[in-house]
């Protein structure tokens, strides 16, 4: 059976765009162009998910909220407010009203998609059918970093961003998920590095935030780590998306900023990451066949979804100095993606870094990969903080 979605907007032609968006993506959609109609169709139909534009005539979309909140059969459905007033104060507003998550318009249809998604994921996840325990009563930033193959520097860069970001004044935690082919900890000398498999062996409703905090390292510089070990077997591990999902919540709530590894490609288990991450970092090597497999990525993350407005981000690696590299332009020519940051090729630094069992950033400060890694990390917590980075109340 199809979930129902209430939209409510008092502009029909956003209404009809909206509306037949979902319809595209299976779902029944209840109409509504007033506060108050708004209001009488959520508490007699009850749908599954409500998207409430907040400038409505009689009745505005903050009202509705509160009123929705105060009846027992409409206090648990999540509400995504839809507006295009952009202020922190006006989201601030909505919150407080009781709404789950706020898009300002206008908004690109795959992000509205995404936030959909993941909105009816984690309500179902926490239907008392479920029994998924609570997460947190926060929802901090979260990141993901996927290679469009192997061997791009993925986790280089996943990693020196965590890096960067706690020299900045942010306490994250970088986790490294791949289990049975981490690197992470091999790269910084750290022995123990099974935490993460050891996690995500248990059920769900036994993975609690004192678990995880004990299986989060901490590397010589200061900066916390949840680890995945290089030994094959772990790969073979049977992960459910709600084991992942609850360790990927659990994770954020221990954190000002949770960075993910997710790996190379669109696998199994990097779905089941994706609908926790705010933001989604592709790092691409400027070559013909790594852009070609890149633009595919894109392309499915959209499909699916995923990757719309701000979300999705391109990083461009240069592995070595060859002038038979694309260049940027050709590269989001090919990509269809604007390049969010170039990272300049430095296997010299890198190698010296990996021997001293330090990120580059905190290795050589000074060298201009190292700035180019903390104008990236300056980047995605600046987009974070005025996003997901918010304070909000979960249902």
């Amino acid at each position: 059976m199809a979930q129902k979605i209430l939209v409510a907007d008092d502009d029909i032609d956003s209404l009809k765009l909206i509306g037949l968006m979902l319809q595209r993506h299976g779902y029944e959609v209840v109409a509504a162009s007033t506060g108050q109609q708004a209001y009488s169709r959520a508490t007699s139909e009850l749908p599954d998910l409500i998207i409430l534009d907040v400038m409505m005539p009689d009745v505005n979309g903050y009202e509705v909220c509160r009123r929705l909140r105060a009846e027992e059969a409409t206090k648990n459905i999540p509400i995504i407010m839809f507006t295009a007033k952009t202020m922190v104060d006006d989201k601030v507003a909505g919150f407080e009203a009781g709404a789950d998550d706020y898009l300002t318009k206008p908004t690109h249809p795959a992000e509205l998609a995404s936030r959909v998604r993941s909105m009816l994921a984690r309500s179902a996840q926490q239907a008392p059918a479920a029994a998924i325990p609570q997460v947190r009563s926060v929802q901090n930033p979260t990141i993901g970093f996927i290679g469009a193959k192997g061997g791009v520097g993925t986790t280089t860069v996943a990693l020196n961003v965590g890096a960067a970001m706690m020299q900045q004044g942010t306490q994250p935690i970088v986790t490294d998920i791949r289990p049975g082919m981490g690197t992470m900890a091999l790269m910084l000398g750290i022995r123990s590095s099974g935490g993460l498999g050891n996690l995500l062996t248990k059920q769900p409703d036994d993975i609690k935030p004192d678990l995880v905090e004990s299986a989060v390292v901490k590397h010589q510089s200061g900066l916390r780590l949840l680890l995945s070990s290089s030994r094959p077997a772990e790969a073979r591990l049977n992960i459910t998306s709600v084991s992942m999902a609850t360790t990927i919540d659990r994770i954020s709530g221990l954190s000002d900023m949770a960075i993910f590894d997710l790996g190379s490609g669109l696998s199994s288990l990097t779905f089941h990451s994706l609908e926790r991450m705010e933001q989604i970092v592709l790092v691409v090597e400027p070559t013909g066949v790594t852009l070609r497999i890149g633009r595919e990525i894109i392309d499915e993350l959209e499909n699916a979804g995923y990757g719309g407005g701000e979300q999705l981000h391109v990083v461009a690696v240069s592995r070595s100095q060859s002038a038979m590299q694309t260049s940027w332009q050709e590269t989001e020519h090919i990509l269809g993606r604007e390049i969010r940051s170039i990272i300049s090729a430095a296997p010299e630094l890198a190698f010296q870094a990996s021997e001293a069992g330090m990120p580059m950033v905190l290795f050589q400060p000074s060298a201009i990969v190292a700035s180019q890694l903390n104008k990236l990390a300056e980047d995605l917590n600046a987009r974070s903080s005025g996003r997901g980075g918010m304070v909000k109340p979960l249902k």
